[in-house]
């Protein structure tokens, strides 16, 4: 499970597809839908809020705006109808890491997008997210 910081409009549609679907997973777990990825990584940010589901399903909403803008069918009814407030923080650490990381699957992947994003310097974060100084998150699993 990928849980990008970076702005959806970075992901080729494999990676729009893939993040639809592993939210829906994600909002499942923080629901309580299923038993399976409780322990994820990937949702230890999403648990810290103050209101989990809203954030996840606030997370969602992006990437629905993001296959709008494309012109793809995501069913925003599948989203729960909870929203979070406030901005999750990121750390500058932590997007440089997806960026990289990123930027190798897009290599092997859709190459015309990772010519096109290779030599961005200032990465546009998730819209629900704040950049703050700091080191990769500690939740995240370094390859």
């Amino acid at each position: 499970m990928r849980l990008w910081s970076l702005d959806p409009a970075y992901l080729d549609s494999k990676g729009l597809v893939a993040l639809w679907r592993e939210g829906l997973l994600a909002q499942n777990v923080l629901v309580g839908n299923t038993k399976s990825y409780k322990n994820h990584p990937q949702l230890i940010r999403f648990k810290n809020t103050i209101n989990p589901v809203g954030a996840i399903a606030s997370y969602l909403r992006a990437v629905s705006d993001e296959a709008d803008k494309r012109g793809y069918n995501f069913n925003r009814n599948k989203i729960i109808n909870k929203r979070l407030q406030s901005k999750i923080k990121v750390t500058t650490g932590q997007v440089v890491y997806e960026q990289s990381h990123l930027l190798n699957k897009l290599k092997k992947r859709a190459p015309a997008l990772y010519k096109q994003l290779k030599d961005i310097k200032i990465i546009k974060v998730y819209p629900m997210f704040s950049k703050i100084s700091g080191k990769v998150e500690h939740w995240e699993i370094v390859s």
